[in-house]
């Protein structure tokens, strides 16, 4: 169990694991914390955003929808392998998901398939959007993937975590297939290796 970090602490450990940060507004306060608790949390999700265009793509996951206000995330990855962050607190991004993952992660131990929707995962991600059509076509730049590491290692490292911290939407929410184009596995693999 894990208490969130600062907003301070967050934007430091980003910028001291490498990443290209770029604040958006007052970040620092923008958040859903009215709608309930964030934390503890246990680990990290990644998603992809099914836009295109860094301006817009950023706007959409600071602001939201009509029906899902934002933020929708706590950084946004485009395509430059920039990291955009929009919020910092609850965020509307994980959404329910099953509670056989969650204990799974906590344990940093081989995921179990998702079959059930019945726990509140913006409690306890940290959660960040990744610029991609999400159609298995739209490309993954190595410096996107690169941030997508380098974030999530620098939340790992900070809280003494392990890359199985670290979950694709898809292994939360049954029916939910981001981030597309490459695999999970793959990326743990990666974060593994900055870690150690």
């Amino acid at each position: 169990m894990a208490s969130p970090m600062s907003a301070g602490t967050f934007l430091a450990i980003l910028k001291d694991e490498g990443v290209t940060v770029v604040e958006v507004g007052d970040w620092q306060h923008h958040n859903r914390n009215d709608k309930g608790p964030w934390g503890p949390v246990h680990g990290v999700m990644i998603h992809h955003t099914v836009t295109s265009g860094s301006e817009r793509t950023v706007q959409i996951c600071r602001d939201g929808y009509a029906d899902l206000p934002g933020p929708l995330c706590h950084g946004v990855v485009t395509k430059d392998g920039r990291v955009h962050l929009v919020g910092y607190g609850r965020a509307n991004h994980a959404g329910l998901g099953d509670d056989d993952v969650l204990r799974a992660v906590i344990a940093e131990t081989a995921l179990p398939p998702d079959d059930e929707a019945n726990t509140d995962g913006n409690r306890y991600f940290y959660g960040f959007e990744c610029e991609n059509l999400g159609d298995g076509e739209d490309p993954w730049p190595e410096a996107q993937l690169d941030a997508i590491e380098r974030v999530s290692a620098a939340i790992c490292r900070h809280h003494g975590w392990t890359a199985p911290s670290v979950i694709g939407h898809l292994e939360w929410q049954p029916g939910k297939v981001d981030p597309r184009g490459f695999t999970m596995a793959s990326m743990r693999e990666r974060i593994q290796t900055r870690l150690t």
